[in-house]
């Protein structure tokens, strides 16, 4: 068995994403141990780019700070080397194509894979594209996470059916961010999926509350949080990691109730 798929075998997956480098790389990898101390069943690590076009002002505006501290794919990989030295917790890479292209996506993928990540999300590139990146992570063991949204209707069933690891449905059009109420009918879209193959489904996209949390999570298999938690660590900086611990420990036990 995978290791993302284990995120998923102890009830509800709570999954935060946080900004490689922001506010340093050392407090990220801090804040990877906290997380896990605090509940969290995967982790998702954003690449820095300097034009994240998924993204709302506030995980652009950590983008743009952790890439004026001099953070690089390569130190990013270093600190993912360290990390797998502590805890075998599922990792995924969240990024865009050019970050991967620039680089050179085998040598990109050899590397993730060396440094034991799981898997990557790349929300710009679509389905129909995504086979150029997902027959190299899948000769590296590593999953190339499928993206749905609320506009997707017939696609959902045909991206379901060839999806691996987990099924990030997105809750919200439009960009990141924290939304102050969800309206997309995600029961539907995560029925839409089961009815195609077994395969767990995490919802993010503005998700930032616990009772936001209890309530996706009734209605999928994981619930995905970024915005409220890189607004954590922009408002504490070098301090955040004990808040951000706090937060993800509140939110795991909403998605758990």
């Amino acid at each position: 068995m995978s290791r993302i798929t284990d995120a998923f075998q102890g009830g509800k997956a709570f999954i935060p994403f946080i900004t490689c480098g922001d506010p340093s790389l050392e407090i990220t990898e801090q804040l990877v141990y906290a997380m896990e101390e605090a509940g969290a069943d995967l982790i998702e690590l954003g690449i820095p780019f300097s034009d994240p076009t998924a993204e709302g002002p506030v995980i652009q505006e950590a983008n743009m700070r952790s890439l004026s501290q001099g953070t690089t794919t390569d130190k990013i990989f270093d600190m993912v080397e360290r990390i797998r030295e502590k805890t075998r917790i599922p990792m995924v890479f969240m990024t865009y194509a050019n970050v991967v292209f620039s680089y050179g996506t085998e040598k990109f993928l050899d590397r993730a894979s060396k440094a034991g990540m799981d898997g990557l999300i790349l929300p710009d590139v679509p389905f129909e594209e995504k086979e150029e990146f997902e027959a190299p992570c899948q000769e590296r063991g590593m999953e190339l996470i499928s993206l749905i949204a609320p506009t997707s209707h017939e696609r959902i069933k045909e991206i379901a059916g060839k999806a691996g690891g987990f099924i990030y449905c997105v809750s919200s059009l439009g960009v990141t961010g924290v939304r102050s109420k969800i309206t997309t009918d995600v029961g539907a879209m995560v029925q839409l999926v089961k009815e195609t193959k077994e395969i767990p489904c995490a919802v993010g996209f503005g998700i930032s509350t616990p009772e936001q949390a209890e309530e996706m999570a009734k209605k999928a298999d994981g619930v995905i949080v970024g915005s409220a938690i890189v607004k954590l660590c922009k408002e504490y900086k070098e301090a955040c990691v004990p808040y951000v611990k706090e937060y993800v420990k509140s939110m795991k036990e909403a998605v758990s109730r």
